[in-house]
């Protein structure tokens, strides 16, 4: 259907599970980001520490320094200790009087987060009257479904002196990749001037060319192996490929359908000192779940009228915005496919009806107004810049300023750039848009769903999911639905679901989404090559053997700390290499933590700790293990589909609680003895252990006033016994002397509940069997 007029129908939402695409990229801004109240931040550091910080001959310093941390928004007050504090930003920011800040939470104390956070920006805004540009920009990134830090204002006070009102932006790190895209194992760039994209040659280390002292596209995660050979790849297709199969061989390289939307955010924003103009500002993290780069969106004070290049950017045409003479490969090659460009004019269109709209965004503007205002009013360093006065603040949401880089206010450029970018914009029949494509892991004899969001600017006649299996000609087509019934989550929201029946062996099926619109306008994804998906379980000799999702006094990690903890056994007969492999809590997303790259040995028990916090070691997971039940599996590799290996859904388990294989690596799940990284045990029974060839017994189980510990031969060595309560603390011990066959513990004046009855062998070898007391 031909119009300039864009309805909202089959706008996606939210983001959908699947293997390829199960986060949510737009976590809930929590207490920290919260939007309706002023948080304060209160820095307390040595006064020696702070001068040296500000002192001007520091100024580009990232040395950290103690301090501590408070923050209170008026329903949580937190305070953190040993937290690193710094300058931050570039030069403009540092030589400012009003100065921005980092804190760091992880600096002095390793692997240390607070409300999942490593790090916070507090930025003064020094060059914004209105301090609420960037605010109100990551906010709209957020409305046009782009991944962008969550952004609120905060007061500071250093020492109990009022510091002003700062913009409080998350940072961009693996923990923010994380959240948004399921997993933060893949090198993330930060691209500044001069990135321009240009193709350099076939050298991955061409890219790691420098300006001013820093590299122009430096790398942020696994900055020891420092491989830049996947943004060269992405560099050379975006470049070199020929424009009729330039669709097909950048959408395996990159997200281009967000970065449509960026730029759509960039033309009506006038983010000018980002990657299309001023070559600067961005992100690119290579996305470990789809092997997509995506592109991340940096710094966004520069926006809604501000300038300093001499350029009326609320008047600048849509379709030649990027820089008239200098390579921006991201914005001409991709505007220059036909899909592409009616594409990005449809999403203009669209946000300019559902966005970017004066009657959505001034309402808005005068509520943050009003919010901060009281703040700027006392803010010691707001005019210390450019001369701004309280009534520059107040004026400056509505119309220009007389101080050169301000021609605009926030209403007056909104307003302009609409109606420019309205008559600018052309009329488009935009084809389907099908993207998030993403299918379950089924077993033998289980539904394959393939599910997938669509969109089109009238109305869609057919979307249709088309598969075979691998080395068949023919495909078989099935209608999809969003309709809540084909695992396509809630009916109406865009996501479309098919259920195809269930195989009975091990296959691949290869497929892809077909969709045509009102118009008879057809399109498919993935264009040119078919998805695959493997049906079955691999067959590699992996189980996952034992679990503790709630550990509080069986064993600690090497930082002394008790986290989750779960035991992958190799029951085959040769070792098995794990190196692109992945264990994962959501079925829908396989690859959430990858294996470290090591062999695990025939009858090996593998330790792993599902503790958040890989900063602590290679077998330390992204993700932690909950308590009240859910999912845990191991995957393999890309190659072969990333298949379930194994897998398990547990119910509730309490503290201290494990639940393991008996026997190890291919009987079922029960509730066991905790044996991390040995051979499990059941909760009480006729034991046999290496070295000992007697049989000793624990009973009974539950006990009442009266536990028994028998060896059925006498023991070899003393053997030490201790019963510990569920805090750990040690309520009986006992001795068991060479050559002795039982010990017996009078336990009637504990109180009921669970236990833990640890033997020490004397050898090394020590073993816990949790027991009840009625």
């Amino acid at each position: 259907m031909k119009a300039k007029l864009f309805p909202a129908v089959f706008w996606a939402l939210v983001s959908f599970p699947g293997i390829l695409f199960s986060q949510v990229p737009f976590p809930d801004n929590g207490q920290v980001y919260v939007q309706d109240v002023v948080p304060r931040v209160d820095i307390i550091i040595p006064p020696v520490s702070l001068a040296v910080i500000l002192d001007p001959a520091n100024a580009f310093s990232d040395d950290l320094w103690q301090a501590t941390f408070i923050f209170d928004n008026g329903t949580l007050r937190d305070t953190v200790d040993n937290i690193g504090f710094r300058l931050r930003g570039g030069q403009y920011s540092r030589t400012a009087q009003k100065k921005s800040f980092k804190v760091s939470f992880n600096t002095f104390v390793p692997g240390r987060s607070w409300h999942g956070l490593e790090k916070l920006n507090l930025n003064g805004e020094h060059n914004d009257p209105t301090i609420s540009r960037a605010r109100i920009c990551w906010g709209l990134l957020r409305e046009m479904k782009v991944p962008a830090p969550r952004a609120n204002h905060v007061e500071l006070y250093i020492n109990g002196n009022y510091y002003g009102l700062y913009a409080n932006v998350e940072h961009i790190d693996e923990e923010f990749a994380g959240l948004r895209f399921g997993n933060k194992s893949g090198n993330l760039y930060k691209c500044l001037w001069p990135a321009d994209l240009a193709y350099l040659g076939d050298d991955p280390d061409l890219y790691k060319l420098e300006s001013g002292g820093r590299r122009v596209y430096e790398l942020h995660t696994n900055e020891a192996e420092d491989d830049y050979s996947g943004l060269a790849h992405f560099i050379d297709v975006l470049n070199n490929t020929p424009l009729d199969n330039l669709a097909c061989e950048l959408e395996q390289v990159f997200n281009v359908d967000t970065y449509l939307r960026a730029i759509a955010f960039d033309v009506l924003s006038g983010n000018w000192d980002g990657p299309l103009y001023n070559k600067n500002n961005f992100f690119l993290y290579h996305n470990e779940s789809t092997g997509l780069i995506e592109y991340i969106p940096y710094d966004l004070d520069n926006t809604l009228g501000v300038d300093y290049l001499g350029v009326d950017w609320a008047l600048q045409n849509i379709y030649s915005w990027a820089h008239p003479v200098e390579p921006r490969p991201l914005y001409t090659r991709i505007l220059a496919v036909p899909e592409y460009r009616g594409r990005y004019s449809y999403y203009l269109g669209r946000y300019m009806q559902e966005v970017f709209t004066e009657g959505l965004l001034f309402p808005d503007f005068d509520a943050v107004r009003s919010l901060i205002a009281p703040y700027v009013e006392g803010d010691p360093f707001h005019s210390l810049d450019y001369g701004f006065a309280y009534s520059d603040f107040l004026a400056g949401f509505d119309g220009p300023l007389p101080w050169g880089h301000t021609p605009y206010g926030l209403k007056s450029y909104v307003a302009t750039r609409r109606n420019s970018a309205l008559a600018q914009l052309e009329t488009v029949d935009v084809k389907p848009i099908i993207r998030a494509i993403a299918n379950n892991s089924p077993n033998e004899g289980q539904d394959i769903s393939i599910t997938a969001e669509v969109e089109d600017d009238g109305g869609l006649v057919s979307i249709m999911a088309c598969s075979r299996l691998s080395g068949q000609v023919d495909y078989q087509c099935m209608e999809m639905y969003d309709d809540g019934l084909h695992a396509d989550g809630a009916a109406g929201d865009g996501r479309y679901g098919a259920l195809l029946p269930a195989l009975n062996e091990t296959a691949v099926i290869e497929y892809h989404i077909e969709a045509i619109d009102n118009t008879g306008q057809e399109n498919r994804r993935p264009l040119c090559e078919d998805r695959s998906l493997f049906v079955g379980s691999a067959s590699v000799p992996l189980a996952i053997n034992e679990i503790m999702p709630s550990n509080s006094t069986v064993i600690a990690d090497e930082a002394g700390q008790y986290d989750d903890w779960l035991e992958i056994y190799n029951y085959g007969d040769a070792p098995v290499y794990l190196g692109g492999r992945f264990l994962s809590d959501n079925e829908d997303n396989p690859t959430r933590w990858a294996f470290p790259e090591i062999w695990i040995q025939a009858g090996e028990f593998l330790l792993i700790w599902a503790d958040d916090d890989e900063n602590q070691g290679s077998l330390h997971t992204n993700f932690k293990l909950d308590a009240d039940g859910e999912f845990i599996g191991v995957f393999d590799t890309a190659d072969n589909g990333y298949a379930r290996i194994d897998g398990l859904a547990f119910s509730q388990l309490q503290e201290d609680q494990a639940w393991g294989r008996l026997p190890d690596g291919t009987g079922a799940f029960q509730a066991v003895s905790p044996t991390p990284g040995a051979s499990n045990e059941p909760l009480s029974a006729v034991r046999k252990k290496e070295g000992y060839a007697q049989e000793w017994q624990v009973f009974p189980n539950p006990f009442d006033e009266i536990l028994h510990i028998r060896f059925e031969e006498g023991t070899p060595a003393p053997v030490h016994l201790y019963l510990r309560d569920a805090l750990g603390r040690e309520m009986l011990k006992s001795r068991v002397e060479k050559g002795g066959k039982e010990a017996v513990l009078s336990t009637s004046g504990l109180a009921p509940g669970l236990y833990f009855l640890c033997l020490n062998f004397g050898t090394g070898q020590v073993l816990t069997l949790k027991l009840n007391c009625l």
